[in-house]
């Protein structure tokens, strides 16, 4: 099969991903072999491709939005040719005291697509299946594939904001997360406002409803029940507080961060003003958030890649030159 490998990080600009002929794995129990038919392009692959994350295998896949049918190693909920999707957590122990008090998000030894297992940039994917979800007909796969890292992480962000029908909300960074976190925001009927750099990102946050549109240097002209920030930038998290109202909360939705800034804590924090970090997502985040994105008729934006354009789509993650979300077409 053909197969997207980084066997070592560098820069994106530079192509770090060789497109590779490789054996298709054969799955063990508990495992699903799905012939892949698109993946999503996510943030967290180019940490992983520029060594932002630490390797942890001497050759990798990337990619875990992974959408795809069960082409072997199927169970009795999850039959051969199913169409299911696969996100960032792959595997947790089950045994911790994480994973038994409800929270396998922290899990002490979990596995994650694309980065401790091989990812979706292929034209097979070995995964576990109890981490694989059957996707609703009415979402097909490009449209499913953004929904599996950026939509379902979004979603745990609003959770973790602690986010109340009705509330104002700020969404600090506008792009795959956001744009589809302010569908569900909407359909809560929360008044949401953006603060984002780049004229396109800002256009599309109000083309989808924010009440409020500013650059990434704008203060919200109201204060904020809670914000949610997307960009990796202790600066932008520092924005979020300052609009925030006493009793506020801001979510950082951030696998990695350049750095926190020093901030005044009198003006900033104090007030019961919270910070929280949202670390990856549970199977009840996918599945709740995939019901209701089903409901609402979620359609997120999408740029098409091939295969052979993988580090062009990740390139233009970089860049911010895609309006909502990259997605890497496998198989048609």
């Amino acid at each position: 099969m053909k197969a997207a490998v980084l066997r070592a990080a560098k820069p994106v600009a530079e192509r770090p991903l060789a497109i590779e002929e490789i054996s298709v794995p054969t799955p063990r129990p508990g495992q699903l072999l799905l012939k892949v038919r698109a993946c999503g392009v996510c943030r967290t692959d180019l940490h992983i491709v520029e060594g932002e994350l630490p390797p942890r295998l001497p050759g990798v896949t990337p990619g875990h939005q992974i959408v795809g049918t069960v082409e072997s190693g199927e169970t009795a909920e999850l039959r051969r040719g199913t169409r299911v999707g696969v996100s960032w957590i792959g595997g947790v122990d089950g045994t911790c005291r994480y994973c038994r008090d409800g929270m396998e998000n922290l899990c002490d030894a979990p596995e994650f697509t694309g980065y401790t297992v091989p990812g979706g940039y292929a034209e097979y994917a070995l995964v576990r299946s109890d981490f694989a979800f059957r996707l609703p007909e009415s979402l097909d796969d490009l449209h499913a594939a953004p929904l599996l890292c950026a939509g379902i992480i979004g979603f745990r962000s609003l959770r973790v904001a602690d986010v109340q029908a009705g509330d104002r909300v700020g969404l600090f960074g506008f792009g795959a997360s956001a744009h589809l976190a302010i569908a569900v925001l909407r359909f809560w009927r929360c008044e949401v406002y953006v603060s984002t750099r780049g004229e396109s990102h800002r256009e599309l946050a109000r083309s989808l409803g924010a009440a409020w549109v500013g650059d990434e240097k704008e203060k919200p002209p109201a204060e904020l029940d809670r914000a949610i920030t997307f960009a990796p930038s202790g600066d932008v998290v520092v924005n979020a507080l300052a609009s925030l109202r006493k009793g506020g909360v801001v979510a950082i939705n951030a696998i990695h961060l350049d750095r926190m800034p020093e901030f005044d804590y009198d003006e900033l924090l104090w007030g019961e003003r919270q910070l929280r970090s949202v670390a990856n997502m549970t199977r009840a985040d996918a599945r709740d958030f995939l019901e209701i994105a089903a409901k609402i008729g979620l359609r997120p934006r999408a740029t098409v890649f091939s295969l052979d354009q993988v580090n062009e789509a990740l390139l233009a993650v970089k860049r911010d030159a895609v309006d909502g979300a990259a997605v890497v077409r496998i198989a048609i």
